[in-house]
């Protein structure tokens, strides 16, 4: 196949959803869609309609996306049902999108196991629940589960099955290893097969990577025919997980010269794409991740370090910043400039490479990460010591004290009573001013008493809202003494959505840290004068 555009579908809201331990809520699951969005992913599987209240809710107030085709994704008609009168199937066509991905059967196994109906009901039930589709939305795809293992038991009933909803007006038919249990060989073998019947530029692939093949199973589907693939961000999924995309498209695009809707400057995202995602799910990033990982583009000592420094090529196999990564060279002062330097372009701050300034940021960026602080999730905090180094941040307001008190009681009906209160003195200017407020907890008084006293003299701030917040452990070795890193995400009625952090042993002084660099970008942002009297 001579055509070279690969189109990516991403399914780490639905299929990574299912990783044991994770669980996104809307908030998280509208700030990943804009980050695949602003990437340059093609489908985005936003979720199940009608599987959880989560999902629900998803739907019924789905972001608007640039690029991104937002998918919902479903089953298609029991076969107790009509397609007119199946609820599940009505309710995936019902959601706010115009795209949607069913999933059928195409393993005889489980078509005589797990759902006990003639062979010939289920392909009906494909060609039905499809065409009904059709008619309906945009593009219907069609998920053939456990289709490589359909395909090895019993090939004419797995392709019957496929061909059956691609004449029935599904735009994608995608070749699922739902067990994860094909090998890399296998795959290019039987996708050959299949693309005598349906042509590769309507094929898909989506592995899992239970044999730890699922990234090379999927380049070998792309090189056998398919044009597109499926997977989740860092690999996330059920069992061993899926395809990790986040590898997948480097790898096609800089090593096997496939195009894809990820742009060069939108490939530069993809390190802050990827830790994104484990921040939100307060997870340390995996150090040796393949092309984003803090240490896959680090050298130290000895003759690496020596052949690097004449030539990065003679041990690093892409230039780290064509993938938003950047360069450690563990004895050199020079480690993370052009990294900074990066951010600087993309926020719009202009520099000279030799200013002083640019020194000192660089030995405070390195000092606070020393001491657990991280910039990736928390690009304002970032921005903001930029600016405040290099002199461009107005003096809004400072908190010369607070204090937080805690009350845990029974009331007279013996009912627990948790209650927080928060007391903050600020200055703005040669003005001060003194409040206190209550809140769900330490974090949510302290917000309100500041809002207390900067909302007259900031308006601004009325749309301010905070959206997430996490709390991680830096020294689990510490106890109850330990060092604790505040991450919180905030937004406001543009859409916007921008990450701070704070780092101490008190977890409230943290969170405050935190707090206070969310205000200050949302002013600074706003184009807010300081309000100094």
């Amino acid at each position: 196949m001579s055509d070279k555009r690969v189109y990516l579908y991403d399914s780490t809201l639905r299929d990574g959803a299912q990783t044991q331990g994770v669980d996104f809520g809307p908030a998280d699951k509208v700030a990943i869609t804009r980050a695949l969005d602003a990437l340059g992913i093609d489908y985005v599987e936003g979720g199940w309609p009608g599987a959880n209240p989560t999902d629900d809710a998803f739907f019924a107030a789905p972001p608007e996306t640039k690029f991104t085709h937002l998918t919902a994704f479903g089953m298609t008609r029991r076969a107790s049902h009509g397609v007119d009168n199946d609820p599940g199937l009505n309710q995936l066509l019902s959601a706010k999108v115009r795209h949607v991905c069913m999933v059928g059967k195409t393993w005889d196994f489980h078509v005589d196991v797990a759902l006990g109906i003639a062979h010939a009901e289920n392909i009906a039930m494909i060609g039905d629940s499809v065409a009904y589709g059709a008619a309906k939305v945009d593009e219907i795809l069609f998920d053939a589960e456990h289709f490589f293992d359909g395909y090895k038991a019993n090939p004419e009933f797995a392709l019957a099955c496929i061909v059956k909803a691609y004449e029935s007006g599904a735009r994608w038919v995608v070749l699922c290893d739902t067990n994860g249990g094909t090998l890399p060989h296998e795959i290019s073998a039987i996708v050959g097969e299949v693309a005598q019947k349906i042509p590769g530029a309507h094929l898909g692939i989506h592995a899992h990577n239970d044999t730890g093949n699922a990234i090379a199973n999927s380049l070998a589907a792309v090189r056998a025919g398919v044009r597109q693939v499926q997977g989740t961000l860092n690999g996330l999924g059920e069992r061993c997980g899926n395809a990790n995309l986040i590898s997948i498209i480097p790898t096609l695009v800089l090593k096997m010269g496939y195009r894809t809707g990820v742009t060069e400057q939108s490939m530069r995202r993809l390190t802050h794409v990827s830790r994104l995602l484990d921040e939100r799910l307060n997870r340390a990033p995996d150090k040796r991740a393949p092309y984003v990982g803090e240490s896959a583009f680090a050298h130290k000592g000895g003759l690496h370090v020596s052949a690097v420094e004449k030539d990065p090529r003679s041990y690093e196999h892409i230039d780290p910043e064509l993938v938003g990564n950047h360069r450690q060279i563990v004895v050199s002062d020079q480690a993370g400039r052009s990294n900074i330097l990066a951010r600087f372009r993309e926020i719009g701050i202009e520099v000279d490479p030799k200013d002083g300034k640019l020194a000192e940021l660089i030995d405070t960026v390195k000092g606070n990460e020393f001491d657990g602080y991280a910039y990736d999730g928390a690009e304002a905090s970032f921005e903001i010591l930029a600016r405040r180094i290099l002199g461009s941040v107005p003096d809004y307001f400072h908190c010369t004290s607070f204090r937080v008190i805690d009350e845990r009681r029974w009331n007279a009906r013996g009912e627990l009573i948790t209650l927080s209160e928060a007391t903050v003195k600020v200055a703005i200017g040669k003005r001060k001013a003194m409040a206190v407020a209550e809140g769900n907890g330490p974090v949510n008084a302290l917000d309100a008493a500041l809002r207390k006293v900067l909302m007259p003299i900031y308006p601004d701030l009325e749309d301010l809202r905070l959206v997430d917040y996490k709390v991680r452990i830096l020294t689990p070795g510490d106890a109850t003494a330990a060092v604790t890193r505040v991450m919180i995400e905030s937004s406001d009625s543009t859409g916007r959505s921008w990450g701070t952090v704070g780092v101490s042993a008190n977890v409230i002084d943290a969170s405050y840290d935190a707090l206070r660099d969310s205000i200050i970008y949302k002013l600074f942002s706003n184009g807010v004068a300081s309000g100094h009297a």
